[in-house]
C-alpha cells in the first residue's frame, strides 16, 4: 500500500461499498483504481478527479485509493508501485513528470493510464485529459464584464501554462465582449497550492482599482471579500463559502471522463486516447455555476447574453476560441 495520510479514508469508502454487494463474486469485478496527486486533495483540479472516483466507489464499480503531495521525483516510483500492487487503472497529472510517467506506461502494458497531459495519448496505454472549460470560463467573463464598474479585473493564476492560460484567456473575451474598455490585470504565483501568495497577490490588484477578481487559484477569493470587491471562480462553486463575493464559476465536471475510462477498462477496450473532449459543455464536462445569490443582481442585458451564448455553444454554433498563449496585463 503506498503510504497517504488519506489512503485510509479510500479504503474505508471502498470497503463501505463492498459490504452492500449482495454477492461475494460481485467484488472481483470491482475495477482497482489509483490516484497519483502532487498537490491536496482539496485543490480544485486534483478534488474533480477525487469527486468522480468516489462517485464510482459509491455505486459500487471500483476501489479507490490515492497518495497526495507527492513531489515530482517520486512520481515515478509510486506509479510503478500501484502497478506492481496490481491497480488496473492509473489516474494521476503527468504535466512536469512526462518522461518518467510514460516510460512507466511503457513498462507496465496491461496496465491502464489516464494522465492529466499537454502531450498526446502514446500507444497502447497512455490516454491523457485535461481541463478544457474554456467555455463556461468564457460565460463567466461575459458576467464578469458586467458585474465590474471600475472596468479594472485582476486575474492570478498558478503557472503560466496551457491549462491556465486557455480558461483565463476565454476569460478575457468574455469580459472584452461586454466591456472592450476592460483593462486586466494578470498575475502567476507560480504555485498550485499557495492561498496566502494568491491572496496576497489579489490584495496587489484591488489596491490599484480592481473590482473584479479571477480567482483561478484558492486565496482570491479571500482577499475579494476581505476588500468587499466581486470574484469569479474557476473549476470548483465556492459561492456557498463566499455569498456576497463569488458571482459565478466556470465548474468542472470529472465524471464523463472517469466513467468512460471505467468503463473501457472493463470492457477489455481501454487505448491511448485522448479523453479532452469530454471536459466541454456538450459532453457535460463543464457548465457555468447557477448564479444563486447574485441571480438578481446581474443586469439582464448580461444575463440574456449569457443565456443566448450558452445556447449557441451547446448547439455547436458557436465555439470558444482556445488559446493557450500566456495572457498579457493590459492595465496602464
Amino acid at each position: 500500500m503506498i503510504p497517504s495520510r488519506r489512503t485510509a479514508l479510500s479504503l474505508t469508502l471502498a470497503a463501505g461499498a463492498l459490504a452492500a454487494l449482495p454477492l461475494p463474486g460481485l467484488a472481483q469485478a470491482r475495477l482497482k483504481v489509483a490516484a497519483i496527486y502532487t498537490v491536496p486533495v482539496e485543490q480544485q483540479w486534483v478534488s474533480r478527479i477525487d469527486k468522480a472516483l468516489k462517485a464510482a466507489v459509491a455505486r459500487g464499480e471500483v476501489e479507490y485509493v490515492f497518495s497526495e503531495n507527492v513531489a515530482n521525483a517520486d512520481y515515478e516510483r509510486v506509479m510503478r508501485q500501484y502497478a506492481e500492487a496490481g491497480h488496473t487503472l492509473i489516474v494521476g497529472e503527468s504535466f512536469a513528470v512526462e518522461a518518467a510517467a510514460r516510460k512507466v506506461a511503457k513498462d507496465y502494458p496491461k496496465v491502464s493510464f489516464l494522465m492529466g497531459s499537454s502531450g498526446k495519448p502514446q500507444a497502447p496505454n497512455f490516454s491523457v485529459f485535461d481541463n478544457y472549460i474554456q467555455e463556461p470560463a468564457y460565460l463567466s467573463g461575459l458576467i464578469a464584464g458586467g458585474m465590474s464598474k471600475s472596468g479594472k479585473i485582476g486575474m492570478v493564476g498558478g503557472f503560466p501554462i496551457p491549462e491556465v492560460n486557455r480558461l483565463m484567456n476565454a476569460f478575457m473575451a468574455g469580459v472584452k465582449e461586454v466591456n472592450p474598455k476592460a483593462e486586466f490585470m494578470v498575475t502567476f504565483i507560480n504555485s498550485w497550492f499557495d492561498p496566502p501568495k494568491a491572496k496576497e497577490a489579489a490584495f496587489a490588484m484591488i489596491d490599484k482599482g480592481a473590482d473584479v477578481m479571477y480567482a483561478e487559484r484558492f486565496g482570491v477569493s479571500d482577499a475579494a471579500k476581505e476588500r468587499k470587491v466581486l470574484a469569479i471562480g474557476n473549476v470548483i462553486d465556492t459561492q456557498s463559502q463566499y455569498p456576497e463575493t463569488v458571482v459565478a464559476s466556470a465548474l468542472w465536471h470529472m465524471e464523463p471522463t472517469i466513467d468512460l475510462a471505467i468503463k473501457t477498462v472493463k470492457a477489455g477496450q481501454f487505448k491511448a486516447e485522448d479523453y479532452g473532449k469530454y471536459s466541454m459543455m456538450k459532453y457535460k464536462g463543464s457548465e457555468l455555476s447557477p448564479l444563486g445569490t447574485f441571480a438578481s443582481k446581474v443586469p439582464q442585458p448580461v444575463l440574456d447574453k449569457v443565456a443566448a451564448r450558452q445556447k449557441e455553444i451547446l448547439a455547436g454554433t458557436y465555439t470558444v476560441k482556445v488559446d493557450d498563449g500566456q495572457p498579457k496585463g493590459t492595465a496602464k
